[in-house]
């Protein structure tokens, strides 16, 4: 018997990386999970997640090993076809239990902060903040007529921590706008028996990551008191800790996932 046995998840940006592991991480708990994407196969443009993959989508690995998942490609910051996916995973599995609203991200654009266009800033909002609330708008009302449910938002480490070349910050202002939003929603819902909690991920070696100049040659390591980068089932065991009774009593939280990571400024 798994833990979230009869339970429904929702996991957006679930083709690769860090969704992908929160998907695998509750479908072996026993959850029916919605694996959604914007590209199903986004991870073939990351040849180390390409290589880890047993199956064409996320939702048919879940499928090969025994669990139930179904694949929805779709945009999150499109509120009606958010609204349909929501609605159809309730009419296919009678409930919406957790959702993991893992999309998020910015524009291949690290120009210093204040050089960032009006464009590449709206992008980010529309991505992190309103991708968010559209999932939140549409699973929420299934989980307060259950009075239960768990929403984990994703934040990131850079929201606390400023680079000291001061680039990207309107992404880091997003990922902090998501954590407030998280606490605000853990006020709201913890009448309905619904707890909302966000994790913020570290420098964790997803494929796309790795890419990244700077982390591909561990130069962030020396900054990280466990002297390693993370994994993403590092943060899938987080996730795991907040949709399942572990964390019945903790809502409204921040957790950070970054092996202990100090600023860049400290040498």
């Amino acid at each position: 018997m798994g833990k979230l046995d009869g339970k429904v998840a929702i996991v957006t940006g679930a083709a690769r990386g860090l969704g992908r592991a929160y998907a695998h991480r509750l479908a072996s708990l026993g959850a029916s999970i919605a694996v959604c994407d914007l590209n199903l196969k986004s991870y073939e443009d990351f040849e180390l997640e390409a290589k880890a993959m047993k199956a064409e989508t996320t939702a048919e690995e879940i499928g090969a090993a025994g669990g139930r998942a179904a694949d929805y490609e779709l945009n999150v910051t499109d509120e009606v076809a958010v609204k349909a996916m929501v609605d159809d995973v309730a009419a296919k599995w009678g409930r919406v239990d957790i959702l993991v609203c893992n999309a998020g991200g910015m524009l291949n654009d690290f120009s210093p902060t204040s050089q960032q266009t009006n464009a590449s800033i709206q992008f980010a909002v529309d991505l992190n903040l309103i991708g968010t609330a559209n999932l939140v708008r549409a699973a929420v009302e299934y989980m307060k007529a259950q009075r239960s449910g768990r929403v984990v938002t994703i934040s990131s480490i850079a929201a606390s921590m400023p680079n000291k070349e001061g680039g990207s910050g309107h992404y880091a202002a997003l990922k902090a706008a998501v954590t407030t939003y998280t606490r605000y929603l853990a006020q709201e819902l913890g009448p309905f028996g619904i707890n909302a909690n966000t994790i913020a991920p570290g420098s964790i070696a997803t494929g796309k990551v790795m890419n990244t100049p700077g982390v591909a040659n561990d130069g962030l390591i020396p900054k990280i008191a466990l002297g390693r980068n993370g994994t993403p089932e590092d943060c899938a065991k987080a996730v795991e800790f907040l949709c399942t009774d572990l964390s019945d009593y903790i809502t409204g939280v921040l957790i950070p996932v970054d092996g202990g990571m100090r600023s860049n400024d400290i040498d």
